[in-house]
């Protein structure tokens, strides 16, 4: 057996293991490049260790560490409930605001996972208490959070602009964006109708509405008025100044911690240590794999069922079935970004074919993750209140989920590779 094929069924092994045990692939990556690389293909150490990114290391630390800082003083928890109280218990309404604030929040940095972790627990208990679907506030919640986690400052972007920048890609961070917002904003009015949403509009009010326009919300502190300040330094001099946002995330960060405006040990223990070494360690394989023809065997494997009319079709599908199953920023991003331009190469599609592909594999990556089995899905369910019937939302989570790999898939073609958008 060559050994391009055995670093393909060790990439295939890392997705299998990650769907069955609670394991960090990531670790498990770099030991399967050194047994795959070094000792079965005899590649020097040192160039396997030259596929470890440092530089995304670097981003996704800074930005987590800042924002992690954000959520251990009340910072975020605290702007989410003013945007509550904003809609003034307009309980139709509740859903879209909840969509765009998880957009907001996601896209300013913290990701989509922190959004979920934020939000979820108001989310479920005010869609109980004022007779919205927790299926559809799931949904459209944790839609609005995945719309923003391709923010060149949230970590899926950072990821995703650290390996198309190896691909000698720059400035499609804000294209691939907005092409997440499109697909994610598309699901979610699906949803909105499909589960109630414009029933709301006309339902009687029993009170709700008085209850969420009173709700009591302490002001902000002091502390927090200045980690909102420093949130918005953070997000302007990444958007228009081209500050680095990992090394920037650390600066600010750490004037923060230096004045006790937050907790820096508690924030330290809350950073998601785990999907960072997750993204390094799987990107470690990608890369051997690239280098000793595996990545290319897998891309003929795609492109073999493929036109170049239905590539985005196809790789949109099982990106999107893999990804309910296992991380998008552990797996997807790092195993299928890189691959792109060899899939376009093999079904001899043109090079301005690349971006509908990328934003497929982006926008159908993420939209499985509100099954029950993924991290953001889980999330939701684990946060549905006493009332809900927790078995009928895992089942319909789970079908919701596990629909979307096809329905993203048809989405995703129709938007990029048939409509040409945006």
């Amino acid at each position: 057996m060559s050994v391009p094929v055995i670093s393909l069924l060790a990439l295939i092994f890392v997705i299998v293991i990650s769907c069955i045990f609670p394991l960090n692939i990531g670790a498990m990556s770099l030991g399967l490049s050194l047994l795959v690389g070094h000792y079965l293909g005899g590649v020097k150490i040192a160039e396997i260790i030259k596929g470890y990114p440092t530089n995304i290391f670097l981003m996704l630390a800074g930005t987590t560490y800042l924002f992690a800082l954000a959520q251990v003083n009340g910072t975020l928890e605290k702007i989410v409930k003013y945007a509550i109280k904003g809609v003034r218990g307009n309980v139709a309404i509740l859903p879209i605001i909840f969509f765009f604030l998880a957009f907001a929040l996601s896209s300013m940095g913290p990701g989509q996972i922190t959004i979920a972790a934020l939000m979820a627990p108001m989310a479920m208990l005010l869609a109980e208490e004022v007779g919205i679907s927790p299926l559809l506030m799931a949904i459209v919640v944790g839609n609005g959070g995945q719309a923003g986690a391709m923010s060149p400052i949230a970590p899926a972007g950072v990821i995703t602009a650290g390996l198309t920048s190896k691909m000698g890609l720059s400035g499609v961070s804000g294209v691939l964006w907005l092409n997440q917002l499109l697909g994610h904003f598309i699901v979610s009015v699906l949803a909105y109708i499909i589960y109630g949403g414009l029933k709301l509009w006309k339902a009687k009010d029993t009170g709700e509405r008085q209850v969420l326009a009173n709700l009591e919300i302490e002001p902000f502190t002091r502390n927090q008025w200045i980690t909102f300040i420093a949130i918005l330094v953070f997000v302007i001099g990444a958007l228009f100044f081209k500050m680095d946002v990992g090394l920037g995330g650390f600066l600010i960060g750490t004037i923060l911690a230096l004045f006790k405006i937050a907790d820096e040990g508690k924030a330290i223990k809350q950073m998601p240590w785990g999907t960072i070494l997750f993204v390094c360690g799987v990107t470690v394989l990608i890369e051997l794999m690239k280098n000793i023809g595996g990545m290319d065997l897998f891309a003929g494997i795609i492109a073999s069922v493929s036109t170049p009319f239905t590539l985005t079709l196809v790789t949109g599908f099982l990106a999107a079935l893999i990804s309910a199953y296992a991380s998008t920023i552990g797996v997807i991003l790092p195993a299928f970004i890189p691959m792109a331009p060899m899939l376009l190469q093999k079904v001899g599609a043109p090079s301005t074919e690349l971006i509908p592909l990328l934003s497929t594999i982006v926008v159908c990556g993420f939209l499985t993750d509100l099954s029950p089995l993924s991290t953001t899905g889980a999330i939701f369910y684990a946060n549905a209140g006493e009332k809900t019937n927790k078995q009928k939302l895992f089942r319909d989570m789970l079908i919701w989920g596990l629909s979307m790999s096809v329905v993203g898939a048809v989405i995703s073609w129709l938007a990029f590779t048939v409509l040409r958008l945006p």
